[in-house]
């Protein structure tokens, strides 16, 4: 009605005094009224790409980030080979480097069947032999490319 009335669109303060809205409603309303765009609309003068080629996904890692991931956890995985089973175990259950899920020392303890204090010693103890340079060298390595 008022696209003929004025004979041009209307103004956002036009829209909301005749609505009685403030500006801000009226700006999100147009805004959500808007018509969808399909990802499959083409791009550009050639028909060879379209719009989702240009749209990044959030929820994909760069591949830069998988392969610094990847190689961090090599050059973890090798530093864990020169420990015994039981020390690995250890540092794999307390950090949670298989699972994401770091356990107490109490639940270390009980899986292996010893105290909470044997399993602090074999930890700091298996921590101190990773500090050690010929096996924390490639780790700082990989940390000084960073």
């Amino acid at each position: 009605q008022m696209l003929q009335d004025l004979e041009r669109d209307p103004t956002i303060e036009e829209l909301a005094e005749a609505t009685d809205l403030t500006p801000a409603r009226v700006r999100e309303i147009l805004r959500i009224s808007q018509d969808p765009l399909s990802l499959d609309s083409p791009v550009g003068e050639e028909d060879d790409s379209n719009l989702a080629d240009f749209i990044e996904d959030q929820n994909t890692e760069a591949p830069a980030e998988v392969a610094a991931r990847m190689m961090l956890n090599n050059a973890v995985l090798e530093a864990l080979d020169e420990l015994s089973e039981r020390e690995k175990q250890v540092v794999r259950l307390r950090f949670g480097l298989d699972d994401g899920q770091a356990r107490t020392l109490e639940e270390v303890g009980k899986e292996f069947g010893v105290t909470r204090e044997r399993i602090r010693q074999i930890e700091s103890k298996t921590l101190a032999k990773l500090r050690h340079p010929h096996r924390s060298q490639k780790l700082r390595d990989y940390l000084d490319g960073e």
